[in-house]
Formats: structure tokens, C-alpha cells, sequence
């Protein structure tokens, strides 16, 4: 029972270790960097319309913080509904490639074609076609998004041995029994891998399409900021960005951990 105790209380002290780790050490690199920056800044004097010190930017951070949530709160938006779509269109269709050989080789090289033609080339023509609202900015997102999740997904799906396939053929399983309990299992971590590249991918696309055309959004805020030459505000909105950026992308990690608990197990 002492034993049991003892192995218990090490793998307590360990997986604390190991939260201040994951936690502690990345913070401190950022306090590092900061530091780093701010003398930098003062001993060069740099000025402050070129590169403002970051205590600079984090008071201007503060004193916009109602208009920077105000925006961001609109620039996430479109960021979930193009990461949402490409994820129900993208995985769907996935399977049907990967299942259907008539399917790849009729629409899988349209798909490669078509992921060619630079998103940022096209995106004047969606303000064109769909205006300023959030819609061009969604649409946007979405294809930046679907490309990768579709390939990851794809893949994922042809990761199981097809002599499984066949074996649980011949023990009468249903065929959605086989896709439920082996297909998707085994095809859960590419399809994660494909949505943490397309996550990070989404607010670019949301800001690339406030860039071109829009009356709201962190991009539009960036556009200001430049405008006026203040490049304080610039830096409190990247990093309002970089905060949603991480935001997005832990949420994305959680949902792995929740949906594949025994991915959770192994580490």
C-alpha cells in the first residue's frame, strides 16, 4: 500500500513538473524577449514611429483594449465560421476521395489546380462580387483552410491497413461499424494535424481579406494604425492577433485531447 502511495505521489510531483514546464518556461521566454526589446529600444533610442518599446505598446494595448476586443470579437468570428466550414465540407469529402477512385481522379487534380490560384490575388474580386461584409472574409478563410485539412484527411483515411478492412468484412461488420470503430480512429490524427495547420492559416485569411476591403475587424484597425503612423497601435493589435492566433489553436489541441483520450494516455 506504501508502495502504491509512493509510486502515486512521484507521479503527482512529475506531472506538476511537467505543467510548470509546459507553462513556466515558455512564459519566461517571452519575459526574456520583452526585457531584451525594451533595452534594446531605449539604448539604440530607436524612435518610436519605426519601433516602439514594448512598455510603449502594451499601454496602448490597455488603452484600446474596448476597441481591440470590440474587433476582435468580429475578426474571430470569421476565423470559426472559414474554419468551420472547411472542417464539414473538407472531411466529408475527404472520405468520399479516399474511398472512391472515380471521385479522386475526376475532382482531387481540379482541387490542386485550383488551390494554385493565390488566395490574396483573388480577394479583391470577392469584395468585388460579395462587398465589404463578413461574407468575402469567410469565404476567404475557407479556402485557405480546406487544402490542408482535406490532404491530412485524406491521408488519415488511408493510414488503415486495407487487410483489416477485409478481415472485419468477413466477421459481418457493418460498414458503419468498420468506418466508426477503425476508419475514423485511425484517421483522428492526420485530421487534427491537417485542422492545427488550417487554424493558424484561418486568421490570416481573416486578416488578409480586412486588409482588402472591409469597415470592421483587427485588419481594419491595422490599416488605421499605419495610416496615422502609429505604430504603437499596430503592435497592440498584433498582439491581440497572437493572442487569438494561441487561443484558436489551444482550443483546437483540447478538442484532440477530448476527442481521442487515448492519445492522452500515451503521452
Amino acid at each position: 500500500m506504501s508502495e502504491t502511495g509512493g509510486v502515486t505521489r512521484r507521479g503527482g510531483r512529475r506531472a506538476r513538473f511537467d505543467l510548470l514546464q509546459a507553462v513556466g518556461l515558455p512564459v519566461l521566454s517571452f519575459v526574456v524577449l520583452v526585457v531584451m526589446w525594451e533595452v534594446a529600444i531605449v539604448g539604440l533610442q530607436v524612435p518610436e514611429y519605426l519601433v516602439p518599446a514594448p512598455s510603449k505598446f502594451i499601454a496602448r494595448f490597455y488603452e484600446a483594449r474596448q476597441l481591440l476586443w470590440d474587433q476582435s470579437l468580429v475578426t474571430g468570428g470569421e476565423v470559426l465560421a472559414g474554419f468551420a466550414l472547411a472542417t464539414i465540407i473538407s472531411i466529408p469529402l475527404a472520405l468520399v476521395i479516399a474511398s472512391v477512385h472515380v471521385v479522386e481522379r475526376a475532382l482531387y487534380p481540379l482541387i490542386v489546380f485550383l488551390q494554385l490560384v493565390p488566395k490574396i490575388a483573388i480577394a479583391p474580386l470577392f469584395i468585388v462580387w460579395f462587398g465589404f461584409g463578413p461574407f468575402p472574409k469567410v469565404l476567404l478563410t475557407f479556402l485557405l483552410c480546406f487544402f490542408p485539412v482535406l490532404v491530412d484527411s485524406m491521408t488519415g483515411f488511408r493510414s488503415l491497413d486495407v487487410r483489416l478492412l477485409y478481415l472485419t468484412r468477413s466477421m459481418g461488420a457493418r460498414p458503419w461499424q468498420t468506418f466508426l470503430f477503425m476508419r475514423l480512429p485511425a484517421a483522428l490524427p492526420f485530421i487534427f494535424s491537417g485542422l492545427k495547420v488550417a487554424i493558424v492559416l484561418a486568421v490570416t485569411g481573416a486578416i488578409v481579406g480586412e486588409f482588402v476591403g472591409s469597415n470592421a475587424g483587427l485588419g481594419h484597425v491595422l490599416l488605421q494604425g499605419s495610416s496615422y503612423l502609429d505604430t504603437a497601435l499596430i503592435f497592440a493589435v498584433l498582439v491581440a492577433l497572437s493572442v487569438m492566433g494561441l487561443a484558436f489553436s489551444y482550443g483546437v489541441e483540447a478538442a484532440e485531447r477530448l476527442i481521442m483520450p487515448w492519445q492522452r494516455k500515451d503521452d
